[in-house]
């Protein structure tokens, strides 16, 4: 699938003028992820359990 079909999610955490914008797209293989504002910086992807165990350790932050 190429990046440009992904459907992508913005942070909740990204401010309203859409300047801080992390976000994320969800397929079968795993959960890519991009700074949306900076263009020139390549998305990557990691597996939907690396991406579990990343949202689990900040949630014990």
């Amino acid at each position: 699938m190429n990046i440009s079909e992904l459907n992508w999610f913005k942070s909740s955490y990204s401010s309203a003028q859409g300047d801080d914008c992390v976000e994320v797209a969800v397929t079968e293989q795993g959960v890519h992820v991009r700074d949306s504002k900076d263009a020139m910086c390549t998305p990557f992807a990691v597996s939907r359990d690396g991406w579990s165990r990343f949202l689990d350790f900040l949630a014990g932050c």
